[in-house]
């Protein structure tokens, strides 16, 4: 990152305010509202990461733990509301912490923020919980109406790199 394209400070700290109420919406299940932060284009994609030698990458773009439009996302949701979404019935309790934000100017005018994710999820009173520890790599554009529930910005794309190759929960019933 060169210093020329980092972001001021008070961009900084409004990304940072974004990320902290997308963390909040999604720890207290407000996925409707989590649904504003998205642009109507939206993709939304967490690649697999493979164990491979050097120089090979690691992150298998062909395949993916999913690959989202916002209308995809919005279904998602919509079965979490049901009586049928078995893998979070009764729902799963979560905190995610958002690390490391990096953001850089992009040249139409938004911005590329790359954070580190933590997610803890618990289900259950048995005291088992699953961590899902990766990289969110986002491109958000200013909201056109900056009173709208997306605090000024839309994210347009979003790439989860999961530090897992074989991730040991059970489901990924959750949303990152």
């Amino acid at each position: 990152m060169t210093t020329a394209a980092r972001v001021d400070l008070a961009t900084r700290i409004e990304l940072e305010d974004f990320y902290y109420r997308e963390a909040e919406l999604l720890d207290e299940r407000r996925w409707e509202e989590w649904l504003e932060l998205f642009a109507p284009e939206l993709e939304y994609f967490a690649p697999l990461l493979a164990t491979r030698k050097s120089p090979a990458s690691t992150v298998v773009e062909e395949l993916g733990h999913f690959d989202d439009t916002k209308p995809s996302l919005c279904l998602r949701i919509r079965r979490l509301r049901t009586d049928v979404a078995w893998a979070e019935d009764p729902p799963s309790h979560t905190r995610r912490l958002i690390t490391n934000l990096r953001a850089t100017a992009a040249e139409d005018g938004g911005v590329t923020v790359r954070t580190n994710m933590l997610l803890y999820r618990s289900r259950g009173d048995m005291g088992a919980f699953d961590l899902i520890v990766g990289e969110r790599r986002d491109l958000l554009r200013r909201a056109p109406d900056v009173d709208s529930g997306a605090g000024g910005w839309l994210i347009t794309n979003r790439r989860i790199i999961i530090d897992q190759s074989s991730l040991a929960t059970k489901n990924l019933g959750v949303l990152l």
